[in-house]
């Protein structure tokens, strides 16, 4: 191993000694401190993915409306949805208003800004991208938005050491707008597939905002061991998005339209849930579907499912 292998790899361990060895007082010594309480005492936020419902064409405000009916904590909008909403004249004060009213916080969102990329004119219009999300997604209350490696998805992107540096200059973007970025896991993509590859980069960037978005399929689909999860730890989790999936299509084969409701497929979620509790997760767990079955039918009902199911696969460790 020469010197920089050697640092590599150092800087991938302090995940797990930096991390998980919080000072006293800190963020996340208070996420360990939740960590202590027993599974009675701590309540999960359930999260809805819009992706879940996106086959049925609602409105944004549809999609508020019966995610609070269904018993949904929060939601995941996608940004194109909210671009869409003001373009055809809503008020971002009145959305803002009837998530308040039916008790929904905003604990991330879903954009495409190409932040990642080699081409410099692209990224610097990337960054600019992410400004704007954020700078709508704040004012209805969003607090995060995912960052996965949009126009690096199709061959090997840049190497880890770089993109490190383009996730930090994205961080700062999300500091000037009150909204943090988080590095999403995308498991067909030819960059950032693997858990391993996520833990470098967040400890590369040096950003006290760094954080990771990871996703039962897509860790699954990347080829990573959930075990690799026990090297993380709570304070650099915010949310996670659950799902499951069938042993048919085998991994290689598999893609987002295969997924199905958690506990339905071969996810080994009670493992998964179990290393989540270990860490000290106490963010918010997302349902994120791209199933057209599930597009075809009520969305109530889907919403309904969706919401019982996690709730079972929670409740059973």
């Amino acid at each position: 191993m020469n010197r920089r292998e050697f640092v590599a790899a150092t800087a991938v361990a302090t995940v797990a000694a930096g991390l998980t060895s919080p000072a006293a007082g800190s963020p996340a010594a208070t996420a360990a401190d939740a960590h202590s309480l027993t599974r009675k005492q701590r309540k999960p936020r359930y999260c809805l993915n819009m992706s879940t419902i996106r086959g049925q064409g609602l409105t944004l405000p549809e999609q508020v409306r019966i995610s609070a009916e269904a018993g949904y904590d929060a939601i995941e909008p996608w940004m194109r949805d909210l671009y869409q909403f003001v373009e055809q004249g809503g008020r971002l004060s009145d959305l803002k208003k009837q998530l308040d009213d039916a008790g929904l916080t905003v604990e991330s969102a879903i954009g495409f800004a190409q932040w990642i990329v080699d081409d410099p004119a692209a990224r610097q219009a990337g960054l600019e991208e992410a400004r704007r999300d954020m700078d709508l997604l704040r004012q209805i209350g969003g607090k995060r938005i995912a960052a996965p490696p949009i126009g690096a998805q199709s061959a090997a992107g840049p190497p880890l050491p770089t993109i490190a540096e383009r996730y930090r200059d994205l961080l700062e973007v999300g500091r000037q707008q009150g909204v943090v970025p988080q590095l999403e896991l995308w498991g067909f993509s030819k960059t950032l597939s693997r858990l391993s590859e996520l833990a470098y980069v967040a400890v590369g960037a040096e950003h006290p905002d760094a954080c990771v978005l990871p996703d039962f399929y897509h860790i699954y689909k990347g080829g990573s061991g959930f075990g690799g999860m026990k090297m993380l730890s709570g304070k650099a989790l915010h949310c996670f998005h659950v799902n499951d999936y069938p042993a048919d299509p085998p991994r290689t084969d598999i893609n987002d339209a295969k997924r199905v409701y958690p506990g339905e497929g071969i996810a080994p979620w009670q493992k998964i849930i179990a290393i989540l509790q270990e860490i000290g997760f106490t963010g918010a767990v997302s349902l994120e579907l791209f199933n057209e079955t599930y597009w075809k039918q009520d969305p109530r009902i889907v919403l309904e499912n969706g919401l019982r199911k996690m709730k079972t696969i929670l409740s059973a460790t």
